[in-house]
């Protein structure tokens, strides 16, 4: 279904201070489906740090004493236009209460999002515990905003724009394709997660926009249960497990998307999650978002045979977790050569929506990888197999699952990894990730 948007050139709205807009043409819609008693205005054209703010009018009768909540989809800050009407709380920062001390036809505010730019958008707004906005839209001024850095559009996640590019060049060979430096794998982030009042690493993931990461469903996920969002943070820029980075950023997750066919017991069937922030991600030569793999980008392969490059801080040789960020690249393996190396696993858990990756030698992804991607290099010319030709990195995969040794629970890097094939997800993935 298509928002509602309309343009009117008026004189000016009324907000205080700073937010006030005046004299400009604005952009009018409902931000809440089949209501048109709440409708925003935004001025459009804005440059980046000024485009994060729009007005709302509340225009229906209001009874004194009445106190209406309200609830956006991620960090935002609020502004009464007019303060002898009620009173502003702030339960959170994305939580408010308005208390209206009189009676009054209508209420407005100004909602402002971070400073990088990002909107929020209702998820709830309440008069007297009735829900007013029951099918709340999201993104619809997506549209109208413009940023320097802004790379979360799905044409861009899919094959173009500036994703899934470094920005730090190294001239250093790296020897044996296992160490990794800094800057490296700009979309890969690190997941932490609270447990008895300890923060413990726990997975890898792919930066997708400046409000989402991809995972395995696994990592978000106890016994097949969600966990709790505030228990999660991401690390974004980091190359060191602990310590030693100049460039990181540290998120803490707003909202956590478990697939919802995701089957945890054995077969770890639609092992992929979204991590939605609680604020947008500013784009570095060390943070980058990654692109998604799609036709276009296998029509564009050179060869026929894919191999890929998985990274993380999994297990190494000595059965610990790598200080530093490494790097494995491997080839994508035809089902029936996997499912005949052990045919007792790997019959059971493959399906269409998965693939067998690796090279059956002692290179594999093991424990502590888990929800990192397989990325493939992808040149911009089609079947363009230069050793200098331009292109992006497309994530092709999430590590899942593999065969563990028998004498203990880790990961036997002799056998072959499987990944959750992204490319089954793309529409899963963009009903989410678009509207933002």
């Amino acid at each position: 279904m298509k928002s509602v948007i309309f343009l009117f050139v008026i004189k000016e709205i009324a907000c205080q201070g700073n937010w006030k807009f005046v004299g400009n043409p604005l952009i009018h819609a409902y931000p809440c489906k089949n209501v048109k008693d709440i409708i925003i205005s935004f001025e459009p054209g804005l440059p980046e740090g000024k485009n994060n703010v729009y007005s709302v009018l509340i225009d229906k009768y209001i009874p004194a004493f009445s106190e209406i909540d309200i609830q956006t989809d991620s960090d935002a800050i609020l502004k009464l236009a007019d303060k002898d009407k009620g009173r502003l709380s702030v339960y959170g920062p994305d939580s408010f209460n308005i208390r209206i001390t009189n009676m009054t036809n209508t209420i407005s505010f100004a909602v402002k999002g971070p400073p990088s730019g990002g909107l929020p958008y209702f998820q709830s707004i309440k008069l007297n515990s009735v829900e007013l906005c029951a099918n709340p839209k999201k993104g619809y001024l997506k549209k109208f905003v413009k940023s320097s850095g802004d790379d979360n559009t799905v044409t861009e996640l899919v094959g173009g724009g500036t994703c899934g590019r470094r920005k730090v060049l190294h001239t250093e060979l790296i020897v044996e394709g296992e160490a990794t430096k800094a800057g490296d794998w700009p979309w890969h982030v690190a997941i932490y997660r609270l447990y008895k009042r300890e923060i413990k690493y726990i997975c890898g993931g792919t930066l997708l926009s400046k409000n989402f990461v991809l995972t395995a469903a696994h990592c978000a996920s106890v016994r097949g249960e969600t966990v709790i969002a505030e228990t999660l943070n991401v690390v974004l820029g980091k190359h060191n497990l602990v310590g030693g980075d100049v460039a990181v950023q540290e998120k803490e997750v707003f909202s956590v998307i478990l697939h919802e066919n995701f089957k945890y017991r054995i077969t770890l069937d639609n092992d992929i999650a979204l991590l939605k922030l609680r604020t947008e991600v500013t784009f570095t030569d060390y943070v980058q978002p990654a692109c998604l793999w799609s036709e276009e980008s296998h029509n564009r392969y050179p060869i026929k045979e894919i191999f890929g490059t998985v990274v993380g801080w999994g297990f190494d040789q000595s059965n610990e977790l790598s200080s530093q960020l490494r790097q494995a690249s491997m080839p994508i393996i035809q089902e029936q050569k996997c499912i005949k190396s052990n045919p007792l696993f790997y019959s059971k858990v493959l399906n269409d929506n998965k693939f067998c990756a690796g090279w059956g030698n002692g290179t594999s992804a093991c424990n502590g990888d888990s929800g990192g991607g397989f990325f493939v290099f992808t040149p911009d010319i089609r079947h363009d197999n230069g050793s200098n030709s331009p292109g992006a990195w497309f994530l092709k995969g999430i590590v899942s699952l593999t065969v563990s040794k028998r004498d203990a629970r880790i990961c036997d890097p002799t056998q072959y990894v499987v990944f959750t094939d992204v490319s089954k997800y793309k529409q899963w993935i963009e009903k989410y990730v678009q509207q933002f």
